[in-house]
């Protein structure tokens, strides 16, 4: 069995970070999103690996390599643009071969793994399987329609008016009935080939196609508000790990990590917390569900249930919160005369002042 992981699509939703920076690279709990599925596959016993790569290529290809970190043989295969998870099966025909796979949103993230759903595809081997989370948006997702036996009967994409809340959760298992399908669709109205369309197409044909309703944590991963979220949930099953420098007169509470070469002078950290590797934190406070990746600069300042990539720093502002702060940003404290705003902002970025 094969894995295919889509890594490509522009990461509209978390711009102006994506503008620089692949979506499915922006680190959780210290650690790229990508990372956490690539694991999860590898620990489903799956070796061969095709990502599927867009525009960012070259950033994914320098952070993943050749796969061999995660006991992994990664193949990458590029895609001239995002025309669809159909269209990722289409041009991967080659890789996959007539093997089975499993197929994996990059910037999905699934807490407790996929072993137990592969494992189960393995013995019963169904033309295919989706694993399905209920939501409260369903609008929001490609939705399912099931039976009393969890066969599933009907899809949609993005509905406007949902047939029920059963959200496709970006994992989908395959035998190579799934090619011939995907070459009889037509793009949707989107424009893409929707692999909601191929899927219900071997419904149509009566092919076997099943479902898991997942009761554990899922999210997809696509804008600021989930990605704090799933940095909260793992920041909860954080060990306490301090293995860098902290001062006497520093309080440390609660769970929190501190990796070697960071530095926590005169502050108070308030975990769940990690402090990544060259980070100096100076005469601050840095709250629960607060990721700090390495060589960040934190002086006199006040950060909490906030992700701060690499090379960041913040100088004397009060207070930081439910924030996603970019690679080497610099935040400082504005003069108080005259009362004006001087701001550099990316496209399509968001900015809320008080005053």
């Amino acid at each position: 069995m094969k894995a295919l992981v889509l890594a490509g699509g522009s990461g509209t939703r978390l711009r102006p970070i994506t503008h620089t920076s692949s979506k499915q690279l922006v680190p959780v709990a210290n650690k790229p999103i990508l990372f956490y599925g690539l694991e999860a596959i590898a620990e489903a016993g799956i070796i061969e690996v095709g990502v599927i790569v867009g525009h960012t290529a070259k950033e994914i290809e320098q952070a993943v390599g050749d796969g061999s970190d995660f006991g992994l043989e990664v193949t990458y295969i590029p895609q001239s643009a995002p025309l669809g998870l159909a269209h990722a099966v289409l041009i991967a025909r080659d890789f996959l071969g007539d093997d089975d796979f499993v197929m994996y949103l990059g910037d999905n993230f699934v807490f407790d793994g996929i072993s137990d759903v592969v494992d189960q595809f393995r013995k019963e081997r169904p033309d295919a399987q989706l694993l399905l989370t209920r939501v409260p948006n369903p609008t929001a997702f490609g939705v399912a329609v099931v039976d009393e036996q969890g066969r599933i009967t009907g899809l949609e994409e993005k509905p406007e008016r949902p047939s029920s809340d059963l959200a496709v959760a970006g994992v989908y298992l395959f035998t190579p009935a799934i090619h011939e399908a995907v070459r009889a669709i037509a793009p949707s109205r989107r424009g893409e080939l929707e692999i909601t369309d191929a899927i219900q197409r071997m419904v149509d044909r009566r092919l076997d196609v099943r479902s898991t309703v997942i009761s554990g944590y899922w999210k997809d991963t696509g804008n600021v508000t989930d990605l704090l979220e799933v940095n909260r949930t793992l920041l909860e099953g954080l060990e306490t790990r301090i293995e860098g420098f902290v001062d006497g007169e520093s309080e440390i509470i609660g769970r929190v990590r501190i990796a070697a070469g960071a530095e926590v002078r005169g502050s108070r950290i308030v975990g769940p917390v990690i402090i990544g590797a060259g980070s100096v934190v100076v005469d601050s406070y840095i709250g629960p569900s607060t990721s700090l990746a390495e060589n960040c600069r934190i002086r006199n300042s006040e950060i909490e249930f906030s992700i701060v990539l690499r090379d960041s720093s913040f100088d004397s502002i009060r207070r930081v919160e439910a924030s996603l702060v970019g690679r080497n940003v610099r935040v400082t404290l504005a003069p108080r005369v005259p009362a004006t705003h001087r701001l550099i902002i990316g496209d399509h970025g968001q900015v809320q002042i008080s005053s």
